[in-house]
């Protein structure tokens, strides 16, 4: 092409392809922030996913039943309280890429990740080193370096950052596996974002796992970035452990429960350590209140507290609404979604002082594409996107304004309003003191 194409007949364009995808967006079945006399593109959804509709009714039954049944709930609510975390066991497995008892709907992600670490961190001497992305969420950077100091050894010594190369932005999965053959001997765990959330790439779950355990390393993954958003298969590529929230990708709300799996080679390891709690014990044989557990060989032996029901049921009506699309479906529209965005992407930030970190090969992104503004605040940019244009996108210190067209709900329209409203907002100047 050697000419823009017009405004007009760009968005006209992305109004095509939305009517001619083959798998149209659930849009109508979210709530959408609202913007003027319609509705937002809401690219956020990598930070918090919208609420289902459908959430509030079922909220409602739940609240309707402890009104009418008090403490009978747990055995006869419509959706009886005691076992309710079992009805999540299914669908969360199909969506990781797991067997049922493998997994577990339990506590928050970070809490997920000190439980596992528990278990799986056993250091000595020699083989005491924690592998993580130098750019990892600060949430994982704080839990390991507090493990290992926990564990008697230096955070500074023991923690390794493993960062891309000098004038790149995303670490290759290549390096990492180098890494790993190279000084596998000291590596006591591995653990990694498997979608990173700065950059959005996506690792080669498959590759670094065996090359960790390879080397007799444990391989954990934080899938905080991946559940919901790239289809996983945590039995078969064999990692040991993983953890999840499900507030992103996964559109269950703010601080929703999250998840947690255990490969069944671990299950009925007795000699694993971890912290136990009533709900770690054989339900079979809970209400007879023994003093000690009756271990289960599922990964419910890591959940400690009953399930809270009011914060689990958007859990489970987002992961019927999972099952309903089906993660390949759902990754192939994400692949379409994000290629689109790169090609608008690409004609704003030839122009203009920009450009897209996430690595171009949609095998190694999810549904995020981020954005490194120069000579910028990014604050008062997304400010100006979300107050201007209704276009919600988030921001990561200093430069970096990430774009997540959810599959789920985002549309061909939301990708194109993003691209032309940052076009706009980097030809002003005008936000520099906002």
């Amino acid at each position: 092409m050697t000419a823009v194409m017009p405004r007009e007949r760009r968005e006209q364009q992305a109004r095509e392809l939305d009517a001619a995808d083959p798998l149209p967006a659930r849009r109508a079945e979210f709530c959408v922030p609202p913007h003027g006399l319609g509705e937002a593109a809401y690219l956020a959804g990598n930070s918090l996913g919208l609420q289902p509709k459908a959430l509030r009714a079922r909220l409602g039954a739940e609240l309707d039943d402890w009104a009418r049944l008090g403490v009978e709930g747990h055995t006869h609510a419509r959706r009886p309280w005691l076992p309710y975390h079992e009805q999540l066991r299914a669908p969360a497995a199909r969506l990781v890429g797991a067997r049922p008892e493998e997994v577990v709907a339990m506590n928050s992600l970070t809490v997920n990740l000190h439980l596992l670490i528990v278990s799986f961190y056993r250091p000595t001497p020699r083989r005491h080193a924690i592998v993580i992305e130098d750019s990892a969420f600060p949430s994982d950077s704080y839990a390991v370096r507090s493990q290992a100091a926990f564990h008697g050894y230096d955070p500074d010594e023991a923690v390794i950052r493993l960062a891309p190369r000098p004038g790149e932005a995303a670490l290759r999965t290549g390096d990492i596996v180098g890494f790993l053959r190279e000084h596998g001997e000291r590596v006591a765990l591995v653990l990694l974002g498997a979608v990173n959330y700065l950059t959005g790439e996506l690792f080669d779950i498959d590759a670094i796992t065996a090359a960790g355990r390879a080397v007799g390393a444990v391989v954990g993954w934080d899938l905080a970035h991946a559940a919901g958003n790239v289809p996983l298969r945590l039995h078969e590529c064999g990692a040991d452990w993983a953890a999840w929230c499900s507030y992103k990708y996964l559109n269950a709300g703010p601080g929703s429960v999250a998840g947690a799996f255990v490969h069944e080679r671990h299950l009925a390891d007795r000699s694993l350590p971890r912290f136990a709690g009533w709900w770690s014990t054989d339900p079979r044989t809970r209400f007879e209140m023994a003093p000690a557990v009756t271990p289960v060989d599922t990964a419910d032996s890591w959940q400690v507290s009953n399930p809270p029901i009011l914060a689990m049921a958007p859990v489970l009506v987002s992961l019927e609404m999972f099952d309903q699309s089906g993660m390949p479906a759902l990754r192939a529209r994400s692949v379409r979604l994000t290629g689109y965005l790169q090609s608008l992407l690409d004609e704003v930030c030839a122009a203009r002082p920009a450009e897209v970190i996430t690595p171009r090969d949609p095998d190694r992104r999810g549904a995020q594409l981020s954005v490194r503004i120069g000579g910028r605040d990014v604050g008062p940019v997304t400010r100006r996107l979300r107050d201007d244009f209704g276009v919600f996108a988030d921001t990561r210190p200093p430069d970096v304004i990430r774009l997540a067209p959810a599959p789920m709900y985002n549309t061909f329209h939301d990708c194109w309003r993003a691209a032309t409203a940052l076009a706009a907002v980097l030809d002003d100047a005008g936000d520099t003191d906002a």
